[in-house]
Order: C-alpha cells, then sequence, then structure tokens
C-alpha cells in the first residue's frame, strides 16, 4: 500500500511538476525503494512460515510468535534500507541519526523515567554504543578510500566496487558489536538472574558495572584509537603530499583535509571519553549529571553536527547559497518581496 502510494506520487510529480526539492525527492525515493525491495522480502517470509505450520506444526507456536514476527519485519526493513546503501558517507548519516535519536531518546528517559526495565535498555544501549563506534570507523573508511582516488586512481574503480562497500559495512558493523558483546556475557556471567527482571538507570556505567567490563572498554578504546589514528595520519599524509606534487588545487585540498582531521579529533573523543568522565569525577564528585550531559554534548552531538557543515561547505553552489541567504535583507519592491543581498 505504502509502495503504490509513494510511486503513484512520483508519477504524479513527474507528470505535472516536473522537478521538485532534492532532499524531499531523495526522502520519497529512498522510502519507495525500500518498500519495493520488502516485498519479495516479506514473501519469502511468509513462505517460511507456512512450511513451518504444515512440517513441523508442534513447534509453530513456539517459533513464530508476535514478537519474531516483529524481529522478522525490523530485519526485512532493515535489509531493505543497507541494500540503497552502497556509498559511506550515506551510511555515516543513516548511522548518526540512529546514533542521535538512540542517544538522546536515553538521555531523556534518564531526567524523565529514571529508570526502566533492564532487557529493554540492554538493547537500547547495545544498538546506541555499536552506532557510536561505528562513526570513527566510517570516517576511517572514507579516508582510505580518498587516499585510493588520489593516490591510486587507476586502480579505484577495481577496489572502491559496491561490493567492496558492502563488505567493509559489515566489517563496521561487525567491529562495533564484537566490542560490545562481551560486555553482554559479562554481565550475564556475573549478574543474578533478578537483576534481569528489575529496573536500573539506562547508562553504560550503571548497566554494565563490572570491573572486567570496565578494563575491556578501556583496552578496546585505547587499540580501536591507536588503529584508527595510524590508518588517518597514514592516508592523509599521503594524500596531502600528492595533492602537493600535483601542485594543481592544493589549498582546496589541505583546506578540505584540515576539515577531516578536525572532524575526526572530535569523533576519536568516544575513545577517551570514560577517562577523561572518571578524571572530571574525581575532581568533581557532586557534579555526575552536569559531567554526563556536557560529554553527551561536546562527545556525542557536536562531532556528528560537524558532518553537514564539512561536506557541505566544500560543495560551491551550498556555500553559494549560504553566503546569499545569511547575507540577505528583505526589502518590497514592485508590490513583491524580494531578497536583497548584501555583497
Amino acid at each position: 500500500m505504502m509502495q503504490l502510494t509513494l510511486s503513484t506520487l512520483l508519477h504524479i510529480i513527474s507528470y505535472t511538476l516536473r522537478t521538485i526539492n532534492v532532499p524531499f525527492c531523495l526522502i520519497l525515493l529512498i522510502v519507495a525503494i525500500t518498500n519495493t525491495l520488502n516485498t519479495p522480502l516479506n514473501l519469502a517470509g511468509m513462505a517460511v512460515e507456512c512450511y513451518i505450520a504444515i512440517c513441523i506444526p508442534l513447534r509453530h507456536g513456539q517459533i513464530c510468535t508476535v514478537r519474531n514476527t516483529y524481529v522478522l519485519i525490523g530485519l526485512i526493513w532493515a535489509a531493505g534500507a543497507i541494500s540503497i546503501l552502497p556509498d559511506l558517507f550515506i551510511h555515516l548519516v543513516i548511522n548518526d541519526m540512529m546514533q542521535l535519536t538512540l542517544s538522546t531518546l536515553l538521555h531523556i528517559i534518564s531526567y524523565t523515567l529514571r529508570t526502566i526495565n533492564v532487557p529493554f535498555c540492554l538493547i537500547l544501549l547495545i544498538v546506541a554504543i555499536i552506532t557510536t563506534l561505528n562513526t570513527p570507523l566510517n570516517l576511517a573508511g572514507m579516508a582510505v578510500e580518498c587516499y585510493i582516488a588520489i593516490c591510486i586512481p587507476l586502480r579505484h574503480g577495481q577496489i572502491c566496487t559496491v561490493r567492496n562497500t558492502y563488505v567493509l559495512i559489515g566489517l563496521i558493523w561487525a567491529a562495533g558489536a564484537v566490542s560490545i558483546l562481551p560486555d553482554l556475557f559479562i554481565l550475564l556471567v556475573t549478574e543474578p538472574l533478578q537483576f534481569f527482571h528489575s529496573e536500573s538507570l539506562c547508562s553504560r556505567d550503571k548497566v554494565f558495572r563490572s570491573t572486567y567490563s570496565m578494563k575491556k572498554r578501556d583496552a578496546s578504546h585505547i587499540v580501536c584509537l591507536v588503529l584508527v589514528w595510524l590508518t588517518l595520519f597514514y592516508a592523509y599524509f599521503r594524500i596531502l603530499f600528492a595533492a602537493k606534487g600535483a601542485t594543481v588545487n592544493f589549498e582546496k585540498a589541505r583546506n578540505t583535509i584540515l576539515l577531516h582531521g578536525f572532524q575526526l579529533l572530535l569523533c576519536m573523543l568516544v575513545y577517551v571519553g570514560p577517562m577523561f568522565k572518571q578524571g572530571l569525577l574525581y575532581l568533581l564528585p557532586q557534579q555526575e549529571q552536569a559531567i554526563d550531559f556536557a560529554i553527551y554534548v561536546f562527545i556525542q552531538i557536536l562531532p556528528r553536527f560537524v558532518s553537514p557543515v564539512v561536506y557541505g561547505l566544500r560543495d560551491q553552489m551550498f556555500r553559494r547559497h549560504v553566503r546569499r541567504y545569511l547575507l540577505c535583507k528583505v526589502s518590497t519592491s514592485n508590490q513583491r518581496m524580494r531578497p536583497q543581498c548584501q555583497t
């Protein structure tokens, strides 16, 4: 129903308005394509359900539950969304949208409900932590892709294929999952069963409170910090030297690399955030809530607001429109409102 509505709307727009705003068009296209890809996957799921009902009827009630149906629907939508994300930047945007949504929800819950059911908190925390760790890894992948495009351009088409991009996105998510799943196993071993039926403040330090989890987290953050920084330094210095040797648009390339470096520096704060928080709590033990909020703003929100600026200001058309509308004043002439821009 959604697919028919959106496809019909797109056809009507193409015959009447002809052109529409690009961001609005992207939203319609992404939802329409995802819905189109969902149909065969949904039919496959229905076929599997029919097989279970006929061939193993005694287990049908255990397998085909409402919960498992919701999980299957979520996987179908996720598969449809992933299939249209062959670009690392688009993956970065979607990942950051998920991360900001979940982290904001967790902060709202901590200020309003205070405590929530532990299993529901675990689901939110695991996805939020994985998406948080994905950002610097995704940026490192983009740096490598930029290095290949500039330093070995003849092999760019062979290396940076859609299939390899899917593999890289899968590896990014796998690395994030590998970082948090040991904490879940430690939690299952060290905490009593009653803990999972209770309510808790939904933060990583309150749920994964074992000393083993904290030591593992610090060690994994240090390893990721070193590996990502080595990748970035190698890629960007090679790009910088290649651009300088070409002597064409060197200043533009240098500025782009500096913007990327600033963005990555902010995103890498996620690896030193826990140690930074411990230091602040040692100095200000009575200000835990204020420290949590400040770290959330500077480590979670600020780096993800830099991405649109970094990529937007590089585009000449976007920069021209921003300059025109920021320096614009409205005046009336000939019975209509027109922007008179200062130059």
